[in-house]
């Protein structure tokens, strides 16, 4: 029975996931599920442990091995379950070591890699585009977030090594490739020179012709300097659409969550793109029910969504993290934190409606995914039954729910 890599969280952990399995399969390891957790949230926790069990249940045979930033930062809460075999921390679980023999400690969590290594992933499963670790780690300290204790300090991937890799995915078979990373727009800056993520994006582009597209995962406008925003204006082949790690549309509550923008900076990052790719897409890490937030707090992240233009959100209700500032702050009552979490979630959704339904009439060139589904530049679903892989130039007909419809051109 092969190994089943079950993944929580973010593209970076999505990334890994795909090592696991090949570090595992290095192993000889058989017969085991292995849970990729995230730390972003205490609900995030609460669900891999409800996972857990839940596998267990339903496959009780199989070992189950714990890791992610989860298990980095609580280890401790995993190895007490009966239904965990091993706890491994995010530097094990890279490593075909980590999987072999389970005799002796069931914790295996050691301090956090100094370095970043490339994983050779040569395959993304059910996906047509792959994705490649660039960065990883955090320096900031976010008074809500426990991920850089889970990660450690941000390190990046020299720039050879990244275009070498973008060169084998693209001999692989992958038309696009996404860049991740914890902090992707700090690229960098532990390198000789400081060369920032514009650089790369721009080495990537121009050593690696055969590559059609090239995507950000979720960056932080404030970091966005001219090189990368050069490299957003001038190169078609880097996708226009950004996902923001914007959290909040209310100044003090931004200060009280020790991020390092304003309401205004993301406005302002989002008319800037704009004005050089005006079919440019944004969405949004927003947290609803930060501790002391008022409802003209809450209501000036509800009006970010039309100020910055975002047309897609990912929502988090505000859960407190042990160990992080924001714990000791005065917390929302619970019920009020998943009522302004629901109408910031249906802001969203008119605003996503809003524009698919503008769209129509527009032609886009999309890369077929599995299921009868493709996306645009700017990363919109559109149904449509074509030939996994293969792009296609359409016009936009309507939409049936959250997918586009379209006609070959």
């Amino acid at each position: 029975m092969t190994v089943e890599v079950v993944t929580f969280g973010c593209r970076l952990n999505a990334y890994e996931s795909e090592a696991i399995k090949d570090r595992a399969r290095e192993a000889q390891l058989r017969d085991a599920i292995v849970v990729n957790t995230c730390a972003v949230t205490g609900e995030a926790v609460r669900q891999s442990r409800q996972a857990i069990r839940r596998l267990k249940r339903e496959q009780p045979s199989r070992r189950i091995i714990v890791t992610g930033c989860a298990a980095q930062t609580e280890p401790q809460t995993f190895a007490a379950m009966a239904e965990v075999d091993r706890v491994l921390g995010n530097g094990e679980k890279l490593t075909a070591e980590a999987y072999a023999g389970f005799a002796g400690e069931k914790i295996r969590v050691g301090a956090i890699p100094r370095e970043i290594a490339i994983q050779a992933v040569d395959h993304f499963e059910g996906r047509t585009r792959a994705f490649l670790a660039v960065q990883n780690g955090c320096d900031h300290r976010c008074t809500f977030c426990i991920i850089p204790y889970g990660r450690g300090p941000s390190r990046s991937l020299g720039l050879g090594a990244v275009v070498a890799e973008a060169r084998r995915i693209v001999d692989q078979g992958y038309a696009e490739i996404v860049l991740t990373g914890v902090d992707l727009t700090s690229y960098g800056a532990d390198l000789p020179g400081a060369p920032g993520l514009g650089t790369l994006v721009r080495k990537i582009l121009k050593l690696v012709p055969e590559l059609k597209r090239l995507r950000l995962s979720s960056i932080d406008s404030i970091e966005a300097d001219e090189g990368l925003m050069r490299a957003i204006a001038e190169e078609e082949r880097l996708m226009p659409h950004f996902h923001l790690s914007a959290q909040s549309g209310d100044d003090l509550i931004l200060k009280r969550m020790k991020r390092r923008h304003t309401r205004a900076d993301t406005i302002a990052f989002c008319e800037e793109v704009r004005r050089h790719r005006p079919e440019a897409a944004f969405s949004a890490d927003l947290i609803a029910g930060f501790p002391t937030e008022s409802e003209a707090m809450f209501e000036n992240s509800l009006a970010l969504v039309d100020d910055a233009g975002l047309s897609q959100l990912h929502v988090f209700g505000f859960s407190s993290r042990a160990g992080t500032p924001a714990a000791k702050m005065p917390q929302l009552p619970r019920s009020l934190v998943k009522e302004r979490g629901a109408r910031l979630r249906a802001r969203g959704e008119a605003a996503r409606a809003m524009r698919l339904d503008a769209m129509k009439g527009s032609r886009h060139t999309i890369l077929m995914e599995r299921g009868g589904m493709g996306r645009t530049p700017c990363f919109t679903p559109v149904k449509f039954d074509a030939p996994y892989g293969s792009f296609l130039p359409l016009t936009i007909t309507g939409r049936m729910g959250d997918q586009l419809t379209g006609v070959l051109q």
